[in-house]
């Protein structure tokens, strides 16, 4: 299933909590090679991690982490704008109407259809939350996971080639697309709309408790 929890709602799902900042180390480090800091717990955190985000993950039947990805308002601080404005030509996306996705990841056995479903979920908050793109930087592998579950971005930047370069890219909500991505999550849509409304309501329009 999916959750959405609030950074300072984490510490009442311990299990899901610890395994996905183990996953996050397992893929960026080990895996991907990134240059992140791993604590002696073995769990990656960021900056951003305590700018108390929205983060969506697919919890498992068992209480672990399969994927996840993070939000944040891009009104605020960013990845984007304060690492990566090379790619944008110098210039800051900030608008109440976009937030930025970042740490995409997913366990190293994923159920089938995780991807698809984090995606999905994004969908949920762009109708909820009345948002209407996402931007996010990512590196050449997402691209074809983009391309496969039907949520390719608008690239707006790219920084070296094959396998090393990095993009920025920009979402946008289409019901055709939505669709196309819940088939092949597997899911149908009122699972996920009921997922979201178990965690918000069916008020849209909930303001971002951001509390930095």
């Amino acid at each position: 299933m999916i959750r959405y929890l609030y950074g300072d709602q984490l510490n009442s799902h311990r299990l899901l909590e610890r395994t996905m900042f183990e996953d996050r180390a397992d893929q960026f480090k080990t895996r991907l090679g990134w240059e992140v800091s791993v604590d002696a717990t073995g769990q990656e955190r960021d900056e951003y991690d305590d700018l108390n985000p929205l983060y969506v993950i697919w919890e498992r039947s068992d209480g672990t982490h399969g994927g996840s990805m993070r939000f944040l308002p891009t009104t605020g601080r960013t990845m984007v704008n304060d690492h990566f404005l090379a790619l944008t030509d110098g210039v800051a996306i900030q608008s109440p109407a976009i937030w930025e996705c970042t740490r995409f990841c997913l366990s190293r056995q994923p159920d089938s259809g995780t991807a698809a479903a984090l995606m999905l979920a994004g969908g949920e908050i762009m109708q909820g939350f009345g948002v209407e793109h996402f931007v996010g930087v990512f590196d050449a592998r997402m691209v074809r996971i983009y391309n496969r579950i039907g949520a390719a971005p608008e690239m707006l930047g790219t920084q070296g080639t094959g396998r090393q370069s990095i993009s920025v890219g920009l979402w946008e909500f289409t019901h055709a697309s939505q669709k196309q991505v819940a088939r092949v999550a597997g899911l149908p849509l009122d699972a996920s709309r009921q997922w979201f409304e178990e965690s918000f309501g069916d008020v849209a329009m909930q303001p971002f408790n951001n509390a930095a």
